[in-house]
């Protein structure tokens, strides 16, 4: 059935989405009957991957990746669920659920940063917790950074933290020349994703007279 939903199927109509998603419903109740809650999650995701990338309703692709993460937390496969809780964190902050999003980075950060193969990403996600929080509340932001850096030292010396920590400081300032020249500087080694950007645009908008743009 996924095979048929793939995204390589261009001309499988838009009205056959809904029925789609019913026959996968259908599945999934059934396969939960069974305690087959893997298989379950896996079509969780692909109902998520339907309302993401065809009818674009994003609330309801983060209600069904937050189910597949239950399921794969249950069965143990806590990389896979981590991966579904990065999808929901990261739509939870372009949607201005804050908190919400918040609660995911540290909790994904926290899960990964004992892991040797994957303590690297940790830097990451408690860098997007920062962005967010700092769009809440600049004092969030700063007690956030400073517990991030007691829970993970090597947050410390990353480049995530030095930018920053400049733009908290041009934030202060008021000073949207600053703020604007720290992500290019931090942009032209570690190209910035439209997520990212868009944080920071957001970030920068809460400059008194600032323009709302990095450039």
């Amino acid at each position: 059935m996924s095979l048929f939903l793939s995204s390589s199927s261009p001309h499988l109509s838009v009205c056959l989405f809904p029925e789609a998603i019913n026959c996968l419903n259908q599945a999934i109740d059934i396969y939960t009957d069974m305690g087959r809650f893997t298989i379950a999650a896996k079509h969780h995701i692909t109902i998520a991957e339907i309302y993401e990338s065809e009818l674009v309703d994003i609330e309801k692709a983060i209600a069904h990746y937050e189910q597949a993460a239950d399921y794969y937390k249950g069965e143990e496969s806590n990389s896979s669920a981590n991966k579904c809780l990065l999808k929901v964190g990261h739509y939870s902050a372009q949607l201005e659920q804050y908190q919400k999003a918040i609660e995911i980075y540290e909790q994904v950060a926290m899960s990964t940063m004992d892991n040797p193969l994957l303590k690297y990403n940790a830097k990451e996600y408690f860098f997007k917790a920062s962005l967010c929080h700092f769009i809440v509340d600049e004092l969030n932001a700063k007690l956030a950074i400073e517990k991030y850096e007691e829970m993970f030292p090597a947050f410390s010396d990353s480049r995530e933290l030095k930018l920053l920590k400049k733009l908290l400081e041009a934030h202060e300032e008021q000073n949207s020349e600053a703020f604007t020249e720290a992500v290019k500087e931090f942009d032209s080694v570690s190209r910035l994703d439209q997520w990212l950007t868009t944080m920071l645009l957001r970030i920068k908008k809460t400059i008194q007279g600032d323009a709302g743009d990095l450039k």
